[in-house]
């Protein structure tokens, strides 16, 4: 994996490679080859590259050697000493054998789509825990692409009579380097894997210290590029004036945000401040794509599990973009995956100031769907009320006696303006109050 490129420097110059498959077996049907060929060219300017030329072609199914035909392939060669391009990204994924081939025939790096976003991952992680997800997933990409690498060491072990005979002198160097390549990467992954868990196991404790806390948890989820960065800057800049005196200030606590596919890949978690004391806890992750490579969602699963345990999941949608509904399809199928499809949800239609202008709209079109604009600033504020409404609405009535040991479930109510009413008794303190959700559990245990 390289580093980010000088921005003052040439970009590198990449052919976009595409293959039309008329066989169905071969090819997702979520989404038209058009789409598939423009947001990889959006995800190619994503890696730091400039797309120099497109080559495309239909065949019933890929050639099993070089997924392009042969004549194509040569094509391919040519274009890239016509256009000096340094790199040839495939929309489709390629079989290590494929990929060998075809950089044999170019002479240049062969990038499939996984190749792709696994390079982009490796360039926007942040955090410690996100560089070793990603390098995770990237060396097991890698290891059964090994072969081939030690090729022009040759078999130089003999058998038979003339080469000594013996199973360890029939290996050649080229394989004896592969083996060690091997053996070194598993070595690695399972490091990684033992780092990773412990990680993980920190996080753990982190969210059971949020649950403590007893605010509900919203999480920001959905395709990659559709706002949820923007979406929760602009949530903390509203909430500033409500951040109470020594509390950090939201403006140090922004999120990157760029029009680019993957600008963040870390998962931030915010404390958003509200007037009527309705507070929440937000949480960004990192966007979904289609395709996503099977690597990646396994190494990120221990912080995309920050679904799994929300209140409520914001599905950020761009409503301007024409296949919308395919990436919420792509959205709910990950969510699935990740156990989270049984979580209460809100879809967040951002992007409404590029939409036609239609006045017969709502902005709240049905009880789990509102249009927005983060640029604007339209339906922002019907969005807070949503949230206060799915994650505050349901309330229970309580009365409870806590224990003095107990303060901060008394400090954590006062601060949702739940209480009713309350009054020191010498076993504890007697409260009335209108108990959220995510309170009821701890509460009930004292209840009266």
């Amino acid at each position: 994996m390289t580093d980010i490129i000088n921005e003052n420097e040439e970009l590198p110059g990449a052919i976009l490679v595409g293959l039309k498959t008329e066989n169905i077996e071969f090819r997702e049907i979520n989404s038209s080859f058009e789409h598939s060929m423009t947001e990889m060219k959006a995800l190619i300017e994503a890696c730091d590259m400039e797309v120099v030329s497109t080559l495309t072609q239909v065949l019933e199914h890929p050639e099993a050697g070089t997924y392009l035909g042969k004549g194509k392939a040569r094509e391919l060669a040519e274009m890239v000493e016509e256009y000096k391009a340094q790199y040839c990204v495939f929309e489709g994924n390629l079989s290590p054998a494929q990929m060998k081939n075809l950089q044999d025939i170019t002479g240049v790096p062969v990038w499939d789509r996984t190749n792709l976003i696994l390079e982009i991952f490796s360039r926007r992680a942040k955090t410690r825990e996100a560089k070793l997800q990603v390098e995770s997933a990237y060396l097991q990409f890698m290891l059964p692409r090994l072969t081939g690498m030690w090729q022009h060491l040759g078999r130089q072990g003999g058998s038979g009579s003339g080469g000594g005979g013996g199973r360890r002198s029939s290996k050649g160097i080229g394989e004896t380097q592969l083996e060690l390549d091997r053996r070194q990467i598993n070595h690695r992954i399972h490091e990684l894997s033992k780092e990773l868990e412990t990680l993980d196991k920190t996080r753990t404790l982190q969210r059971k210290g949020r649950e403590r806390g007893l605010l509900p948890s919203v999480a920001l989820v959905g395709y990659t590029n559709a706002g949820k960065s923007s979406l929760m800057n602009h949530l903390l800049s509203l909430s500033e004036e409500n951040t109470p005196l020594g509390e950090e200030k939201n403006a140090e606590k922004k999120v990157f945000e760029k029009d680019m596919l993957f600008a963040t890949l870390d998962t931030s978690i915010r404390r958003i401040y509200t007037p009527n004391k309705k507070d929440f806890l937000l949480s960004d992750t990192v966007g979904f794509i289609e395709n996503l490579p099977h690597g990646l969602v396994k190494a990120f699963r221990s912080t995309l599990e920050e679904t799994k345990y929300a209140d409520l999941l914001l599905i950020v949608l761009d409503s301007a973009d024409p296949y919308h509904k395919n990436h919420k399809a792509v959205t709910e199928n990950t969510l699935k995956d990740l156990e989270a499809g049984d979580v209460k949800r809100l879809y967040v239609m951002n992007k409404s100031d590029l939409l036609p202008p239609d006045p017969s709209r709502p902005i709240v079109a049905n009880e789990n769907t509102i249009y927005i604009s983060t640029k604007t600033g339209s339906g922002i504020s019907e969005l807070l009320e949503k949230i206060n409404e799915l994650t505050y609405g349901q309330s229970k009535h309580i009365e409870a006696l806590l224990p003095f040991s107990r303060g901060d479930l008394l400090n954590s109510l006062h601060k949702c303006g739940a209480i009713v009413a309350e009054q020191y008794a010498p076993d504890g303190i007697k409260i009335t109050a209108d108990c959220p959700p995510h309170f009821y559990d701890e509460l009930s245990q004292y209840a009266i």
